[in-house]
């Protein structure tokens, strides 16, 4: 992900991959909670929704800390396009890492040579490849 993202979108991306011990996605409500008691300002679910869908665009940096510090990303995720992007790719690997399936693969690809590594890594992309012109040719 090299192109900057709205702050939409940063939120959004947040709320899909940072979630509670059991999966679920955290309500707009407990988040604006945390926001609240960590800034001591106004913010409700609902200002918080008009930022995740981009209705609103015009968060106080204390609001955007207060996030950032929830979510457990450096603020830095919000105000530099560049390192923004850089986190975002580990929030990516981290949601994958929490499905228990791709946990297994990799834990169990440690193991392995670096020729096996590479003939793995062939494999991956082989199937990745088959299942997008799957699912590109039934839309």
């Amino acid at each position: 992900m090299t192109e900057a993202s709205t702050l939409a979108e940063k939120i959004d991306r947040l709320f899909d991959i940072v979630r509670r011990p059991n999966r679920e996605q955290y309500s707009h409500e407990e988040v604006a909670r945390a926001c609240r008691e960590a800034t001591g300002e106004t913010f409700s679910a609902t200002y918080l929704w008009q930022l995740r869908t981009g209705r609103r665009d015009n968060p106080t940096k204390r609001h955007l800390e207060a996030l950032a510090q929830f979510f457990q990303v450096p603020p830095a995720y919000f105000f530099d396009d560049q390192q923004g992007a850089r986190i975002a790719e580990e929030l990516a690997l981290l949601g994958a890492l929490r499905d228990a399936a791709v946990r297994e693969v990799a834990l169990r690809a440690v193991t392995l040579s670096p020729e096996g590594l590479g003939t793995i890594s062939d494999m991956i992309e082989a199937i990745g490849r088959r299942e997008a012109s799957r699912h590109s040719g039934a839309a």
